[in-house]
């Protein structure tokens, strides 16, 4: 496992992606995408409120993280075969206990599980839903959030079984920051280290090759895979290698 230890999620992002650009390898998905994969990353930052907390060189935006990140704390109208908020503060869907349908506000177990055991290892929330997920082309990649309090500060982490680290991480980090502070804010505390562990970190670098180019700056910032620069032909390098 390779550690990135970065001082916000926005610098997080660009060192993850240039690390997966330039020493991943290829592969082709069981939906038959091509991606660069790379071995499981664990990104760490102590202060995940620190700006930037999005990287200028990525295609979504303050704007567009933020609305991704009020979707899964308050919920969309939208509709989707699953989706994180209703993953974390409804969980449950299709399961029946005793006969009644089962809806857990996992989100609220944590604040209150802190609440009364401030040493607590078991503030948990998960998303996989065997009934469903099982079943499902486009099924949840977050899997695991853990909320801890250590030294007066709300530390929490989050497992991704896979991460589309280009375009995706980037609001996915936003968001789950959010619901960190909203989870601190409730507690009274302030928030402390954010660590994002991805099992299965790529990047879909045929369908994203435009949001490719800014990361590496045309080769200067640093120098891809082979066959990165093969489908991106955009720089003095990919026409040579």
């Amino acid at each position: 496992m390779r550690v990135i230890r970065a001082p916000s999620i926005g610098r997080a992002h660009e060192q993850v992606i240039q690390m997966i650009l330039e020493k991943g390898w290829i592969l082709n998905t069981e939906d038959d995408e091509a991606t660069v994969e790379f071995e499981e990353i664990a990104i760490q930052v102590d202060t995940p409120l620190a700006e930037p907390s999005v990287s200028s060189f990525s295609r979504f935006q303050q704007r567009f993280v933020e609305q991704y990140a009020k979707d899964l704390l308050n919920g969309s109208h939208a509709s989707f075969e699953y989706d994180y908020h209703g993953r974390l503060f409804d969980w449950g869907e299709k399961l029946t206990v005793d006969g009644q349908q089962v809806h857990i506000n996992q989100i609220a177990y944590i604040v209150e599980k802190i609440r009364s055991s401030s040493n607590t290892r078991r503030a948990i929330a998960i998303t996989w839903n065997p009934v469903i997920d099982e079943k499902l082309d486009d099924c949840p990649c977050l899997q695991l959030v853990q909320c801890i309090l250590r030294e007066g500060k709300l530390q929490m982490k989050v497992v991704f079984r896979s991460n589309d680290m280009l375009t995706a991480a980037g609001a996915n980090m936003y968001a789950l920051v959010q619901l960190q502070k909203s989870i601190a804010d409730q507690l009274g505390v302030s928030c402390g280290t954010y660590t994002h562990i991805s099992l299965v970190p790529h990047i879909y670098y045929i369908r994203d090759i435009h949001d490719i180019e800014p990361f590496c700056g045309m080769g200067k910032l640093i120098q891809p895979v082979k066959e990165v620069c093969h489908a991106c032909q955009r720089c003095e390098r990919a026409k040579t290698i």
